[in-house]
């Protein structure tokens, strides 16, 4: 078993009673989960360009990085047995540009806007939950 560290940055975008998401794609250990737009921030990148490099990647938008909501953390183990520690930093979006497109060949194959009431419903990741609650956005899921 290896034990990984993972720093990651996403965001919530809200807009008229929608979030953005994206949903991860087969090439992926979870298939149809749907995540917050977002992910790995490279070695020696600011944080805050890799959400939006992957804003970008994702979602074909751009946006506005308004303030911090949080710090996520979480283990996980992968079906290899690694266990990851994830860390992941959470940023409170606006102003998107752009047309609206999904990823090609990447680690998720859709991006939508959501009404909260269908992503409720969802197979969202437990982070997404959590970090919308940390937006005032209550995404707990339908009985």
């Amino acid at each position: 078993m290896t034990k990984l560290q993972r720093l990651a940055a996403y965001g919530v975008l809200q807009s008229a009673g929608t979030i953005l998401l994206v949903r991860a794609s087969t090439l992926t250990e979870v298939p149809g989960r749907w995540f917050l737009p977002g992910g790995g921030v490279d070695h020696g990148e600011h944080p805050i360009d890799a959400l939006r490099r992957e804003l970008v990647e994702e979602t074909g938008l751009e946006v506005s990085v308004g303030r911090q909501l949080g710090v996520l953390s979480d283990l996980r183990r992968r079906s290899s047995g690694d266990l990851v520690h994830s860390v992941r930093l959470i940023y409170e979006l606006s102003d998107p540009t752009g047309s609206l497109r999904s990823e090609a060949s990447g680690s998720s194959d859709l991006a939508r806007f959501i009404a909260l009431e269908e992503a409720r419903t969802l197979p969202l990741a437990l982070y997404v939950r959590q970090a919308a609650a940390l937006a005032g956005l209550d995404l707990q899921s339908v009985k």
